[in-house]
């Protein structure tokens, strides 16, 4: 598989996910859900992934990636024409599982295939186009939802998100004999244990410094509207400020690649995490606009570099024909922190007030970056 066929192919079926994710919300609230019904519905999409994320790389792992992608890509697909043929509110709860569960599987087989493309020291450089997939279709699904929404309603959203998703089908299917070529073949038969993994120091290390920034990505994603709201800031000025966060991610991983090959991979990882854990300390204290955005975009800095280094270094020190089951390990923590997170955090905020919080965990980085300094 080419770089070009696997941004592709990560861009059409993200912008599917992303859009029909705020419109599965939006269609919510417009079919009477309360708020905590729709934080039900929205949970569910991590539920399966939880439970399955490292079976299922164990399967890519084994078999390739054709027919799990060509089965997450359906499933995804079936979710969205399901919302549109039965548009009822316990439906949603059903599509929520079908599509986070097509979707997650999908985001496990886009990355093992990034990860064999070219020789190990291009991970990097794979990772960083993949990633720029990502942000480029985050921001363009929802847009286009939000106009289709109310253009077309909730209803034909689902159905023009779910074109998309029959786009990637059919590319997929076209590319049925490039795709399903595009496998490292395992070489060990020995019995696999999710404890082999978490025993092997190096990658623990990356799951941990992982989970620490996928953390910090979800404080800033979900109190900074709190905080801005505190402070007296308009809900465009706060939206302003999410958008200097997610420019300077987009930037980031624009040049990454051109960063890491005059850089060791490492020491910027380090650097990030650093200057990440200062800026979040920083936010509770900046309540000046120009500030604050300027504070938001070197965090956004920080954070969107990181994650195409991590996947590479996850890759590289992952045992022979395991790649996958520890992109399904990493997936497993991810979701157990975007599921607990949030509710931590609101609770410690509602107890303490929000500046503790984002000064305990730019602590909580600083220390994580003093830990995988232990590698260097």
């Amino acid at each position: 598989m080419s770089i070009p066929l696997i941004f592709l192919l990560t861009i059409l079926p993200h912008i599917a996910f992303a859009g029909a994710r705020v419109n599965l919300s939006l269609f919510a609230l417009h079919l009477g859900a309360t708020p905590a019904t729709v934080g039900i519905i929205i949970s569910l999409i991590a539920v399966v992934p939880m439970v399955f994320s490292v079976r299922w790389g164990r399967r890519i792992d084994r078999a390739g990636i054709y027919k799990p992608m060509l089965l997450a890509a359906g499933l995804v697909l079936a979710a969205l024409l399901l919302a549109y043929a039965l548009p009822r509110l316990e439906t949603l709860f059903v599509v929520s599982v079908m599509m986070g569960s097509g979707f997650m599987l999908y985001h496990i087989c886009i990355n093992q295939a990034a990860a064999l493309v070219g020789r190990p020291q291009d991970r990097t450089r794979n990772f960083s186009v993949l990633a720029l997939a990502f942000s480029t279709s985050g921001f363009l699904g929802p847009m286009m939802a939000g106009f289709a929404i109310d253009w077309i309603g909730h209803r034909n959203t689902f159905l023009l998100c779910a074109g998309f998703m029959m786009a990637a089908l059919l590319l997929i299917r076209n590319r049925k004999q490039i795709i399903a070529g595009h496998h490292q073949p395992v070489t060990h038969t020995q019995k696999k244990r999710v404890m082999d993994l978490l025993r092997m120091p190096a990658l623990l290390r990356i799951f941990i410094i992982s989970g620490l920034m996928s953390m910090c990505w979800d404080l800033y994603t979900f109190v900074m509207p709190i905080h801005g709201s505190g402070i007296g800031l308009s809900a465009s000025t706060i939206g302003l400020v999410l958008g200097s966060f997610g420019s300077a991610i987009f930037i980031f991983r624009l040049i990454l690649p051109w960063i890491v090959k005059r850089h060791d991979e490492r020491k910027v990882l380090i650097i990030a995490m650093v200057v990440t854990g200062c800026m979040l300390a920083l936010i509770p204290l900046v309540h000046s606009v120009p500030l604050l955005m300027a504070v938001s975009f070197v965090l956004g800095l920080g954070l969107g570099g990181t994650q195409p280094i991590i996947m590479g270094m996850l890759y590289a020190q992952a045992p022979a024909g395991r790649g996958a089951e520890a992109v399904g390990m990493r997936t497993l923590l991810l979701n157990i922190t975007q599921a607990v997170i949030p509710l931590i955090f609101g609770a410690l905020g509602a107890w303490m007030g929000m500046a503790p919080v984002f000064m305990a965990m730019g602590a909580a980085l600083l220390a994580g970056a003093w830990y995988a300094r232990r590698e260097v």
